[in-house]
């Protein structure tokens, strides 16, 4: 049985919601030793821009008058899709990116929306597995904050995964990220490392959970 994660944070080694995930991921494998982890990483391995719009006009055309561009991309699609379907349990990590969702899982979440197994109107096709999401964003964006009501990320993501994909989802978020490092934000400091360990006790749960659900109700095919 498998774990999907996806990551998308252009930070590399310096990434908190990269690093929460991998408190998740430990906790899957401490609690499901056997399970197996599919990696995705969007920005290693970048969606191409024009993919959307290939595969859209592709989806109409038939497959022998397909050009190769939309064969490659719809293939691509196809096979975002089977890495979603083979998988029992997921872990997304993304971050907020200019108060918005980053361009990395956008463009993946606009191809795997291609793909007729998504398509609207019918039960998801992956309701009920579990989900850890963990979001995390560099400033503070909560009540009474000067920039509450910014982040356009959160509402998003929990609308795809939860709602659109019909997975059971578990949230941790992690703000002020970029306190550590940001003069003007020294004084937000302690406030930043008590969200970053209560994301990462968080994601340790959810990690947990999810191994503890799929073992519990075996495949959810």
């Amino acid at each position: 049985m498998s774990l999907f994660r996806l990551d998308a944070s252009i930070r590399g080694d310096q990434s908190v919601s990269r690093a929460v995930a991998d408190t998740a991921e430990a906790a899957w494998i401490r609690t499901h030793p056997s399970g197996v982890v599919t990696r995705r990483d969007l920005v290693a391995s970048p969606v191409p821009a024009d993919a959307w719009s290939s595969a859209v006009m592709g989806s109409f055309t038939p497959e022998g008058q397909r050009t190769e561009d939309q064969r490659r991309i719809v293939a691509l699609a196809t096979q975002f899709v089977d890495e979603l379907v083979a998988a029992e349990a997921y872990l997304f990590a993304v971050p907020l990116y200019n108060y918005g969702v980053s361009q990395h899982v956008k463009t993946w979440i606009d191809l795997i929306l291609t793909d007729s197994r998504l398509a609207p109107g019918q039960e998801p096709l992956l309701a009920g597995r579990p989900a850890a999401l963990v979001v995390t964003r560099g400033g503070g964006y909560g009540p009474g904050t000067p920039r509450e009501g910014w982040d356009h990320a959160t509402p998003y993501y929990r609308r795809f995964f939860g709602d659109v994909l019909g997975l059971r989802l578990h949230v941790s978020e992690v703000e002020l990220t970029l306190a550590e490092n940001t003069p003007a934000m020294e004084s937000l400091r302690d406030l930043a490392r008590r969200s970053l360990d209560a994301g990462h006790a968080s994601a340790d749960a959810h990690g947990e959970l999810l191994a503890k659900h799929v073992l519990t109700t075996g495949a959810v095919r």
